[in-house]
């Protein structure tokens, strides 16, 4: 078959040429004569004496070294901190011109919220005279909050209390005033200091709605949960107990037919085995639709408890969201108030004003009628 191949693939099937012959360079291993073992007395003068031996060094193992890492991580942050404290004097910084009794402190602002929308958001507590947005140095973009110096002492105190919780640009603001320079002893948050509950620790310590977090608030929530889980707790005792007087009541109707079949099986003057038979075949099916209704009635009593659970669980953030409305509007109401009543004084400031005006132009009409009467009474 292979003579009638191509010879391009009569090529593939050729054999290879045979491998060269080249003579060994050095003699064969079984001709080379052995190595003579000798004893190492040649080589004792070279060793060194045992008392210039140096001692012998431990490494470290993998657990130390991290350890050792992680305290002397922690120690030049501890030595960065307190650095940082030390050279931290708000009172003394040139940046800082305003007057802290009337500059109010914004924070959890949105990064797109700009200097002219936090300006008309806060104008209507009062006139504003500097707004300072904080920004980072190295990229120049937003931290997300802000110092505003307002005119008046006054005004600075009503937007503390209505503007807290409003909301602006989709986020809800935080305000507070100024305590870098007004309370003693105080450090920011980056020093270890400040103020807010959002990242106190475990999840059901962190405060999860917005505005200034007061300690006493914190303390009346707490107080609240325990008083709920307390309730919970007795609810859960008390449903058990009525669990365990069913189990009971059931036992004694249980054990009372028991006892009145007994009874009817033993009124026929002994019965027979038939009479025996269809007892026995009775108290099986009784006591296997008992253990069905039992079954049943525990996983009721099971889907029940969750259904409680779950719409407890409902009501207390029904409850936990129809209080923060509640404050919400009462703030919104006092904010209302507050305007309004700045209002009704902005009127009655501005009437006061044009009745001063009114009287001025009388006097000075007056005045020009007995000007005019001298001047006439001279030319006569």
């Amino acid at each position: 078959m292979t003579q009638y191949l191509p010879p391009n693939l009569l090529a593939l099937f050729a054999p290879r040429e045979p491998i060269p012959y080249f003579p060994p360079l050095d003699t064969l291993p079984h001709e080379k004569k052995p190595w003579l073992y000798t004893g190492i007395s040649v080589y004792v003068q070279g060793f060194e004496d045992p008392s210039e031996t140096p001692a012998p060094t431990r490494g470290e193992t993998r657990e130390e070294r991290l350890a050792r890492k992680n305290h002397e991580r922690e120690e030049r942050h501890r030595n960065a901190m307190e650095e940082a404290i030390s050279s931290w004097e708000p009172t003394n910084d040139p940046n800082i011109a305003c007057d802290p009794f009337k500059t109010l402190f914004v924070g959890r602002i949105n990064f797109d919220t700009s200097e002219s929308k936090l300006r008309r958001e806060f104008e209507q507590y009062g006139p504003i005279k500097k707004i300072t947005m904080v920004m980072d140095q190295k990229t120049g973009k937003p931290r997300g909050y802000a110092f505003i110096e307002y005119e008046h002492e006054r005004d600075m105190h009503g937007a503390y209390k209505h503007a807290d919780g409003r909301k602006i640009d989709g986020k809800r603001v935080v305000v507070d005033v100024e305590r870098g320079r007004t309370v003693k002893s105080w450090k920011p948050r980056r020093l270890g200091g400040g103020l807010g509950g959002t990242r106190i620790g475990a999840p059901q310590e962190n405060i999860k709605y917005s505005g200034r977090v007061d300690e006493r608030d914190m303390e009346r929530n707490a107080g609240h949960e325990r008083d709920r889980e307390r309730d919970r707790g007795e609810e859960r005792d008390r449903e058990r107990d009525r669990e365990r007087d069913r189990e009971r009541d059931k036992e004694r109707r249980r054990d009372r037919s028991r006892e009145r079949s007994d009874r009817r099986g033993g009124g026929g003057g002994g019965g027979s085995r038939r009479s025996r038979s269809r007892e026995r075949d009775r108290d099986r099916k009784y006591s296997r639709r008992s253990r069905s209704r039992e079954r049943d009635r525990k996983d009721r009593s099971r889907s029940r408890d969750r259904g409680r659970d779950r719409d407890r669980k409902d009501k207390d953030k029904k409850d936990k969201d129809r209080d923060r409305d509640k404050e919400r509007d009462k703030k919104d109401r006092e904010r209302d108030k507050d305007k309004k009543d700045r209002d009704k004084s902005k009127d009655k400031d501005r009437d006061r004003e044009k009745e001063k005006e009114k009287d001025r132009d009388k006097e000075k009409e007056k005045e020009k009628a007995q000007n005019g009467s001298v001047q006439a009474m001279e030319t006569a």
